[in-house]
């Protein structure tokens, strides 16, 4: 009598011939936590999909570089954001390069102009030049115009509107419109748009081998979330629209107003606002701790910080690392002396220790790192 034969293990997704690999390079980790959860998911759901992610601001500690080198090498999907030093895209733009057409995309998202460029989409190449409704993407550039009010807003607006409008255009547009959605879903960096922005393009882009990985999961569209808002620890949702729902002190010495990224507390890496915020109450302070959703923070200040044109806070700390108005691509200082002048008020620009412990910190002479120094202080 034969023996019945051993039950077979189930292969890992990444030893099928239908693996899809989507590897995800940025400036920091801030939103690590939110891709691993995503992993996770995807893990869950049986899909042979796996994430890698990588930090440029990591690739100073050994062997980080190369793995990301290697990553890029075997990536069928490739998505790269916040390079904008040259340094860091010196170091993987002839990977990026190798890499671009044998991938089934790579998608590159608010970085120095050469990066972008690099976008591939089904038809649609960003080098190409732009026809037709291609030509919308123009309409996302900011205006080289010091003092412009609130550009990074209206940018906003149009990145919202435009895939509802290319729904309806045939063609490469589609691919265009993917690229809009696939900067909402990374704009908005809670657990919900990293699983789905990886999920959109993998459904619209596997080929080969991972083309059967299309159609097997419903893909939602990005969920949105206050463009300006607080935060506090102790909100039910922790972030909402209205001021009121702050908790409040009785008796209070005073109130400071405290800038943060929303992209921090969607993707809940919000320790450090945390903190800020309990040592400021401990000192018997209510504090405001506004987002908005790009990096202009000139709509937090003038909703949350002000009223009728009058400062309603006794002073204002930014948390974010960046410039008040335009963060590291595009710095408009007149505009923030604008908004300073009108506020009156103290103003403190503190900077994280974005790239390094503080152990690190505190045993090295030079301070801040070179990257720390550029994006927080020289731009």
């Amino acid at each position: 009598m034969r023996a019945d034969s051993p039950p077979s293990k189930q292969a890992r997704p990444d030893q099928r011939p239908d693996h899809c690999h989507v590897v995800i390079i940025t400036l920091d980790n801030h939103l690590s936590g939110a891709v691993d959860r995503a992993r996770v998911r995807f893990q869950k759901s049986g899909l042979p999909v796996s994430i890698g992610f990588h930090a440029a601001a990591d690739w100073d500690k050994p062997g980080t570089l190369e793995a990301t080198r290697a990553d890029i090498a075997r990536a069928d999907i490739v998505i790269v954001t916040m390079l904008f030093l040259d340094e860091q895209i010196r170091m993987i733009k002839d990977a990026l390069t190798a890499r671009r057409e044998e991938c089934d995309a790579m998608v590159c998202l608010m970085s120095q102009s050469d990066v972008v460029k690099m976008t591939r989409m089904g038809d649609y190449r960003m080098d190409a030049p732009p026809k037709g409704p291609l030509g919308w993407l123009k309409k996302l550039r900011g205006t080289s115009k010091t003092g412009a009010p609130n550009s990074g807003a209206a940018q906003l607006a149009v990145l919202r509107r435009l895939p509802k409008l290319l729904k309806f255009v045939p063609g490469t547009a589609q691919d265009v419109r993917a690229y809009f959605l696939t900067l909402q879903y990374w704009l908005a960096g809670s657990d919900d748009n990293a699983f789905q922005m990886i999920q959109a393009l993998v459904d619209r882009y596997a080929a080969g081998p991972r083309k059967g990985l299309r159609g097997k999961a419903k893909v939602e569209a990005p969920q949105e979330y206050p463009e300006v808002g607080v935060y506090h620890p102790d909100l039910p949702a922790r972030m909402s629209e209205h001021l009121a729902d702050l908790p409040r002190q009785q008796g209070a010495v005073g109130t400071v107003g405290l800038l943060m990224l929303r992209s921090y507390v969607l993707g809940k890496d919000a320790n450090h606002y945390d903190g800020v915020i309990r040592a400021l109450e401990a000192r018997g302070l209510n504090v405001i701790p506004g987002f908005a959703g790009g990096l202009d923070q000139r709509p937090t200040i003038e909703t949350l910080m002000m009223r009728d044109g009058v400062a309603t806070v006794d002073a204002v700390i930014n948390l974010t690392g960046f410039s008040l108005v335009g963060g590291p691509a595009f710095s408009d200082a007149k505009a923030a002396e604008e908004i300073l002048t009108k506020l009156d008020r103290p103003y403190i620009s503190a900077h994280p220790v974005e790239f390094q412990t503080l152990q690190q910190w505190g045993a090295n002479r030079q301070g801040l790192l070179p990257l720390e120094s550029t994006i927080m202080i020289a731009i």
